[in-house]
């Protein structure tokens, strides 16, 4: 540790950091574009100039590391005008397009304009170089050569994360300018965060372009629902609508990054086949009904099973699409209070999914296998389940978050479950069981509920409601806590931190976790954690 003045305040800071990362720990900006704390240093924007005394001219914070009593002066009359001159530069050719550019509200031109530099232009506009627009270089980005800086963010992170090299400088002086090298396109799993590191409108997301100003979004911290790796990410969202997700930094599940299939998976979290209402078997329809009516009839259904078959004439299958709550609180449902050990897990990829590679794609496609292991569910018992259904023995299935037909196909779902006689799923999605189904109870998706997922490593994270669920449908837990009630008319907890306290009693793999102490970057399973901490 080193002992340094910023500014006339001391700090202690770790041998390895930059003055950057020191000067961030006593809550002090200073300006940079080219440095990244994923990528490589090249010092190339000269925004970060500060002056450090004894030293002869001004230095690159982002490559100067902090010494023992060191002393830095950010905001002294030499770094001021070397801040102004360095903004002056990088703005000779910039277009005036932030009346129309997707990165207002979120540049860090205007942004430093406005804090460092707010002088005229000496340049005519007339005379300013002119390059390419709106090009479609792949992998759904577009490119802004006018607008680039050249802080090689992009080209870096092509060179040293993916290891692709798709983009490059090609050109000199003030013609240097961002590209493609010919004949290719930029074509890999991770380009879009390369629009999440370009500091300026450069480098933008297709799907995002011209539909919202980002001074209206909403954030909310959360985890990516898309692989087992479960991303730390934030949810943004305005009305109830996501519009995006960006990776959120965890250095110890996905660092500053986040697959591209993980990005533009929230479409299928708020299509035309979410279910809002829950639905009853009438003929060959199902339709709808109030909450009430359909948890009397399932308590009824259950209740008439218990005295003709015993309890285990019924089961349930959890889908590790469920959250830890939702998993634990059917399960303790199932056991506790209608008697019935015979709870199993699915875990299901689609055909055709991606396998693991070297970063952070996951071939296993749910985002909580791990966390239903710990609590003791697995895919073993679904077997078992079938062969209770062709024994005649089991006669009434809870489905949670998994769709059997699709993931067995319709023949292997009739041959091992055609003999049930009667079938409640819970979901938040019209999937191909519910068309098997006796009885459909509308669940929120994960954006829209607090709760938890353990990836494949055993951390386990928290996600927070970024906006309640659309018409009737219920948090799991709750669903489950109504069930619950209907049936014997005791109370239950439902909401996640109860549920997570009873399951942290109750699951070995849990002990001594708390929802409240996850904070922003979770902890193992078995891991005591501290108190609570919301990013």
């Amino acid at each position: 540790m080193a002992k340094l003045t910023i500014d006339g305040r001391e700090v202690e800071a770790p041998d390895n950091y930059n003055l950057i990362q020191a000067a961030e720990l006593l809550g002090i900006e200073i300006p940079h574009y080219c440095y990244h704390p994923g990528l490589s240093i090249v010092g190339n924007c000269r925004m970060c100039l500060v002056e450090v005394e004894k030293a002869p001219k001004l230095q690159i914070a982002c490559n100067t590391r902090v010494t023992e009593g060191m002393v830095v002066r950010t905001q002294s009359d030499k770094a001021k005008a070397a801040q102004k001159a360095v903004l002056e530069f990088l703005l000779i050719n910039h277009p005036i397009d932030c009346p129309v550019c997707d990165q207002a509200g979120e540049c860090k031109l205007q942004d430093y304009y406005m804090d460092y530099d707010r002088q005229p232009s000496r340049f005519a506009l007339g005379k300013k170089n002119h390059k390419g627009k709106a090009i479609d270089i792949g992998s759904e980005v577009m490119l802004d050569q006018e607008r680039c800086i050249l802080c090689a963010r992009c080209t870096r992170f092509f060179d040293e994360v993916t290891h692709t090299s798709e983009l490059a400088i090609f050109g000199r002086g003030d013609h240097n300018e961002i590209d493609i090298y010919p004949g290719r396109k930029v074509d890999n799993k991770y380009a879009g965060n390369v629009v999440d590191i370009c500091p300026v409108g450069a480098l933008t997301q297709k799907d995002f372009r011209f539909r919202m100003r980002v001074w209206y979004l909403h954030r909310t911290a959360s985890v990516c629902g898309g692989c087992a790796r479960g991303c730390s990410i934030d949810i943004h969202h305005n009305r109830g609508r996501i519009y995006r997700f960006k990776p959120r930094f965890n250095p110890d599940v996905n660092s500053y990054w986040m697959c591209d299939e993980g990005r533009h998976g929230f479409p299928a979290l708020q299509g035309e086949t979410r279910l809002t209402e829950p639905l009853v078997q009438q003929g060959d329809r199902l339709i709808p009904e109030d909450w009430p009516t359909a948890l009397r009839r399932v308590a009824t259904t259950i209740a008439g099973y218990k005295e003709s078959g015993g309890a285990k004439a019924m089961g349930a299958i959890v889908g590790a699409q469920a959250t830890n709550e939702e998993a634990f609180a059917l399960k303790d449902l199932m056991i506790n209070t209608i008697g019935s050990g015979r709870v199993a897990t699915l875990g299901w990829s689609p055909p055709g999914a991606s396998g693991d590679d070297d970063l952070l794609i996951r071939a296993d496609k749910n985002p909580n296998r791990r966390g239903l292991e710990a609590i003791g569910l697995s895919r073993d018992g679904l077997e078992r389940l079938s062969a209770a259904v062709a024994s005649g023995e089991l006669k009434m299935l809870v489905v949670m978050r998994a769709d059997l037909v699709r993931a067995l196909g319709e023949a292997e779902f009739l041959r091992r479950f055609g003999a049930l006689d009667y079938m409640v799923v819970l979901d938040s999605d019209a999937n191909e069981t519910c068309q098997m189904a006796n009885q459909v109870m509308p669940l929120a998706a994960y954006p829209e509920m607090d709760g938890s997922f353990t990836n494949f490593q055993g951390q386990v994270q928290r996600i927070y409601q970024a906006f309640p669920s659309p018409g009737n449908a219920l948090a799991g837990i709750e669903a489950i806590a109504r069930l619950g009630h209907a049936i014997d008319g005791a109370e239950r907890a439902a909401t996640a931190a109860a549920v997570f306290a009873k399951m942290s009693a109750a699951e070995g793999a849990f002990a001594g976790l708390s929802l409240e102490g996850l904070g922003a970057h979770g902890a193992k399973l078995g891991e005591q954690t501290g108190s609570e901490h919301r990013h």
